[in-house]
């Protein structure tokens, strides 16, 4: 018979919590590393079966994704024109929220991929996607809503799950 304490080793806790970790913290990087993609529209020869330029010169469209500091986007235009519509989200707040964004999902991924500060991080993730929600629920996207309310379960569990943080570069 074993207890069920913080003390004992409880191996199946120890996964689940790493399971979440990983999960919750791969989303939130790739989450963030997406705020700086951008596509471009490049114009390429036509190969012909063999693989060689087609003889007649035709040119084909190819869209190519690429990741850069300058094409940073917190979120895209057509949403950032819902919220500069919505009295209750100022542009006072809105902008400095926007600076941060991508950057804090990248921090608080890495945070929580590692186990620094484990507590801390998954509690100010939490935050973060209970932020997201907030704007989502003024501009009526309810299924961006039930996204983030998972996301936000997620990271409950997590947070019950933290006394079993055995696999990490802090121990709070």
């Amino acid at each position: 018979m074993s207890e069920n304490t913080p003390n004992s080793t409880d191996s199946g806790s120890t996964l689940a919590l790493l399971v979440l970790r990983a999960w919750l913290g791969m989303r939130a990087v790739l989450t963030g590393v997406e705020k700086f993609s951008d596509s471009r529209t490049l114009q390429v020869p036509l190969l012909d079966a063999a693989g060689k330029p087609d003889s007649s010169g035709a040119m084909v469209e190819v869209t190519q994704k690429f990741y850069s500091l300058h094409s940073y986007h917190a979120i895209p235009d057509s949403m950032k024109d819902k919220f500069a519509n919505e009295p209750l989200l100022p542009v006072f707040l809105t902008t400095p929220y926007y600076a941060v964004l991508g950057w804090a999902l990248i921090a608080l991924g890495i945070a929580v991929l590692l186990g620094i500060w484990t507590r801390a991080s998954l509690f100010l993730m939490g935050l973060l996607y209970v932020s997201l929600t907030f704007g989502l629920i003024l501009i009526k996207q309810d299924g961006g809503v039930s996204w983030l309310a998972i996301h936000v379960g997620l990271v409950a569990l997590a947070l019950t799950l933290t006394k079993y943080n055995r696999f990490a570069l802090t121990r709070s």
